[in-house]
């Protein structure tokens, strides 16, 4: 049984929000983020990335940092840039890139469903990352970005979104990153009652991305349970704001790995040792990730096609026959010794989005030494890790497109 609720959004005006809506503060750069919002007093990275409006010496966890946002948050709202929505509502988001639509509900999800299992989790977060936005969330009294969320599809709920999609749609912008933004409000009491009756006859819920924001939110509403031990449940801070999909409508695409060198080998030893590991085939031209166990790699401005050997992982096993699973238990690991992916300076990810031109580049750059090409993990995969209690190996999925932050806040008083 899943439990959401309404919530009045605090949100931009219609004029306003195409000036507002930013990407989440955790696929672009600080860097980044002062190139994007300059000359736009408007953007939301000044709320989601406030670090942008100190000196670019300033530690990024400082209090300077977090003070700065809510600083930042509460000058949006004096200047009438976000305003409290007067009624409660679920919202119906629609993003359309590249041919491809995704509807889902913004509403508001719920801590103990994610503290008790219901709203499953497949990755480990970073302690500081995760401190980080438990900070922010708390000083800003606010959660600024949505968890991006699924269900397994259910007909009553898939309909009614389907429903929604054909009439106009309040908000409706393009990004510059090429996204339609699309967004509905339901504020009538009775469709709210009937969407969250279809929740609750669902088993379970999945994060797909945004675990640090998920594990920040659940933070926050421990230490405010610790500081009200009359609180009822009820509190807004029980609630975690979330944009929830059904399954199907998601894409995953591939996320790859670049290592910055072979080990000590030379090429014609890595090559052998590879070759001892997976059937191992030339290639005259580029790489297509398109069937399971089968990878790319690129080394020494030529590709070459991987393919797992049978019986050489267990093919029931929800972790071991996953594909990011396999190239780190049979090749990464023992032949590279690349150790714990999320700490190691020897490799780095490069999201799918971004094509097997990225990895040609890098590797010829000089700065790696090898780039591998990985098929995607399906939802399937990523329901039955889950459903399993297990955790995935870092940097196992990739979204797009992205949730903007900024087009509906959430506040915990």
């Amino acid at each position: 049984m899943i439990s959401i609720r309404p919530l009045r959004g605090l949100r931009p005006p219609k004029d306003l929000v195409a000036q507002v809506a930013a990407p989440p503060y955790d696929v672009i750069s600080s860097e980044e983020a002062r190139i994007m919002a300059q000359g736009n007093p408007l953007s939301f990275l000044h709320v989601n990335k406030p670090e942008i409006d100190l000196p670019e010496n300033t530690p990024l966890y400082s209090d300077q940092v977090y003070e700065k946002g809510r600083e930042n948050l509460q000058r949006f709202i004096a200047q009438g840039v976000l305003k409290h929505d007067a009624e409660e509502a679920i919202y119906i988001y629609r993003l359309t890139w590249r041919g491809h639509a995704q509807t889902g509900y913004l509403c508001l999800s719920s801590v103990d469903d994610y503290l008790q299992g219901r709203i499953k989790k497949h990755e480990l977060t970073r302690a500081d990352k995760e401190a980080d936005r438990t900070k922010l969330t708390d000083v800003q009294n606010a959660q600024v970005g949505p968890v991006f969320l699924f269900y397994p599809s259910a007909p009553m709920l898939d309909d009614f979104l389907q429903q929604t999609a054909e009439t106009a749609a309040e908000v409706d912008f393009t990004s510059a990153d090429g996204v339609r933004n699309q967004l509905w409000v339901i504020a009538d009491p009775e469709q709210i009652r009937r969407i969250q009756s279809y929740f609750g006859a669902l088993p379970a819920a999945y994060v797909a991305d945004g675990h640090h924001r998920s594990a920040s939110a659940c933070n926050v509403c421990l230490l405010r349970r610790k500081l009200h031990p009359d609180y009822t449940g009820q509190e807004p801070f029980n609630f975690f704001l979330s944009v929830i999909f059904p399954h199907h409508q998601l894409r995953i695409l591939p996320y790859n790995r670049v290592v910055r060198d072979l080990n000590g080998l030379s090429e014609k030893e890595f090559l052998e040792a590879v070759g001892r590991i997976f059937s191992l085939s030339p290639l005259t031209s580029g790489f297509s990730a398109d069937q399971p166990h089968r990878f790319g790699m690129y080394l020494a401005g030529r590709w070459y096609a991987l393919a797992a050997r049978p019986g050489s992982f267990q093919e029931q096993d929800p972790l071991d026959s996953l594909d990011v699973n396999i190239l780190m238990k049979q090749l990464l690991a023992p032949v590279l010794a690349i150790g714990d992916p999320r700490t190691d300076k020897r490799i780095d990810f490069i999201g799918g989005i971004r094509g097997d031109e990225e990895l040609v580049r890098l590797v010829d750059s000089g700065r790696y030494a090898a780039a591998f090409s990985l098929p995607p993990t399906t939802m399937e995969q990523l329901m039955r890790v889950a459903d399993a209690g297990l955790i995935m190996p870092p940097k196992s999925t990739w979204f797009e497109p992205k949730l903007k932050s900024g087009l509906v806040v959430h506040t915990l008083d």
